[in-house]
């Protein structure tokens, strides 16, 4: 999983493909727990969705635009759209319904 920033993230979402997007902060323990268990997950969708990182103490903005008053939080984009969500620490089986459901599959 990369690490994004404001800048990039637009032009990432307006491309059209599907990602998913991890907002976390370092000092979150939820996030680091699941952390490794996004890159597992996201090496099952290489070439379908794309999964990526945003720290959102880094990136207030973005987080202040999307409502993020919980992280960890995974935003799920597709066609330039915001399609999904799920807020709190959770376990494998729940973070691929999710992405499952907000890309159709």
């Amino acid at each position: 999983m990369r690490e994004i920033d404001e800048t990039e993230f637009d032009s990432l979402v307006a491309s059209g493909d599907a990602i998913v997007v991890d907002m976390w902060a370092e000092w979150c323990g939820p996030c680091k727990v699941m952390g490794p268990m996004l890159e597992d997950i996201s090496a099952a969708y290489e070439g379908s969705v794309g999964f990526y990182k945003c720290n959102v103490d880094e990136n207030p903005q973005l987080a202040r635009r999307f409502n993020v008053m919980s992280i960890p939080t995974l935003l799920m984009f597709s066609d330039g759209q915001k399609v999904g969500s799920v807020v709190g620490a959770m376990g494998p089986d729940r973070v691929v319904s999710a992405v499952n459901k907000a890309f159709g599959d």
